[in-house]
């Protein structure tokens, strides 16, 4: 899957770390991960929206499957 997340946000979110210079292959990376993981947080999301009977996705919703991961 080709990556979605633009680099110049990414970016931002390691040099809020503390980061004075940042690799492009570094914040390519972070955003693969990213999308790897809210991934998997959306998908539990909707498995939660499901079984509570819901078709949408809430806040909440994310919220529990971000901690049960």
């Amino acid at each position: 899957m080709a990556r979605q997340l633009p680099i110049a946000p990414v970016d931002r979110v390691i040099r809020r770390s503390g980061a004075d210079r940042v690799s492009g292959e570094a914040a390519d990376e972070l955003a693969e991960i990213l999308e790897e993981v809210g991934t998997e947080v959306s998908t539990q999301a909707l498995r939660l929206a499901r079984h509570a009977g819901r078709k949408t996705v809430t806040a909440e919703d994310i919220r529990l499957a971000s901690r049960q991961l």
